[in-house]
């Protein structure tokens, strides 16, 4: 039976409709690809406390419950990941459009703003493309 990993991810938006993207930094598994702020939930945690501590953590920003709305869910093998056999990933994305502070990548991580027309050009975790994807339709305007 795999183990079941369960993440949390952020999609900041700016007044502008980009959305923050996050580089993982080198010695990590997928390191150079952009992928949604975030990390794992902690087991005394639920799904929103633990993003507000993520991105308090690796962010260096201060948001609070009330403003993440939850957008999807991705639900998937981490075959990609190198070294790590049988473990299930759920990562669960919300939408933030109000936060305090300057987000800075405090972990090594390199920070971008990208616009949601552009946001699957970029390379990401195969668990962030179905995410992505969703979010664009929601922030791009209707044709």
């Amino acid at each position: 039976m795999a183990t079941r990993l369960d993440v949390v991810a952020i999609a900041l938006v700016d007044p502008d409709g980009r959305v923050l993207m996050a580089q993982r930094p080198k010695g990590k598994p997928l390191a150079g690809l952009w992928e949604f702020p975030g990390g794992k939930i902690m087991p005394e945690e639920n799904p929103e406390t633990a993003l507000v501590r993520e991105v308090r953590e690796e962010l260096g920003i201060e948001t609070v419950e009330s403003c993440l709305a939850p957008l999807g869910f991705y639900s998937g093998s981490l075959q990609e990941r190198s070294g790590l056999e049988d473990v299930h990933l759920l990562m669960l994305l919300y939408v933030c459009r109000k936060w305090h502070g300057i987000p800075m990548g405090r972990e090594g991580q390199c920070l971008k703003w990208v616009k949601s027309t552009d946001i699957m050009n970029i390379r990401m975790p195969q668990a962030d493309r179905p995410l992505a994807s969703q979010l664009r339709e929601l922030l791009s305007p209707a044709l």
